[in-house]
């Protein structure tokens, strides 16, 4: 435990970023399942809604340095392209 007063607030300040960037990295994983789950469900609609969703918040996580581009690229092409070829 650190004696310093600023390092302390540090302590206090490193926790509170570390929730916020989980809670982030995990609403990305949810909404990818959540739109694997609408294209599972040929329900073109609703998967274009949470892929647009998907889109904002992976962009997030890629501008904090959550995710690494390239995954961002990658996942971002393989839903568009699922979400295209759904009749």
């Amino acid at each position: 435990m650190p004696n310093i007063k600023s390092s302390k607030k540090a302590v206090k300040v490193i926790a509170k970023k570390t929730d916020e960037n989980h809670e982030l990295k995990a609403k990305v994983k949810n909404l990818i399942k959540a739109c694997e789950k609408e294209i599972a469900a040929n329900n073109k609609e609703n998967a274009n809604k949470v892929f647009s969703d998907l889109q904002k918040n992976i962009d997030k996580a890629l501008q904090k340095g959550l995710i690494k581009e390239n995954t961002v690229a990658r996942e971002k092409q393989r839903l568009n392209a699922k979400i295209k070829n759904m009749k």
